[in-house]
């Protein structure tokens, strides 16, 4: 069983985009989507509607900068500090150019920044290459599988 994407976004429309984009990648990983920063920490910390999922992480958490609730920074933050999460790749996709998010970002141990191109062309490919990098063809830190089974040391 392949790990899923976690995809956070908040706007209805980028995420039927990007659900759209990343079905065209062919993908074989479930997309979980959730619409703010509260429901994606719910998600990956176990806690709430979310408490009886799978165990496991997921193979990377597309995250939104300006989110409601918990803002994607403090996910961010949040993801990087939890030695249970940390090892997670977290990719910032997200419209806002401004140079003090990118380098924050950066600064809590974001994985990739990724400006959301305007162009539905342009965001459709951007998100397809995102999907494949990310779910195919990264190597997972040591310890984490991309099949989500166990490590044989666990």
């Amino acid at each position: 069983m392949l790990k899923p994407i976690l995809l956070v976004e908040d706007n209805p429309k980028d995420l039927e985009l990007t659900l759209l984009a990343l079905a065209r990648s062919n993908l074989a990983n479930e997309v979980i989507s959730v619409r703010d920063g509260e429901e994606c920490l719910d998600y990956l910390l176990l806690r709430g509607p979310y408490a009886n999922r799978p165990r496991g992480n997921p193979a990377v958490v597309l995250l939104d900068l300006k989110l409601p609730k918990i803002d994607g920074l403090q996910v961010l933050e949040e993801v990087k500090k939890d030695p249970t999460l940390q090892g997670i790749p977290v990719v910032m996709l997200t419209t806002s150019r401004e140079e003090q998010d990118l380098l924050r970002s950066y600064k809590l141990g974001v994985n990739a920044y990724v400006v959301k191109p305007v162009a539905f062309k342009e965001f459709m490919s951007a998100i397809e290459e995102l999907g494949v990098f990310w779910a195919v063809l990264n190597e997972p830190p040591p310890g984490s599988l991309k099949t989500g089974r166990p490590a044989p040391s666990e």
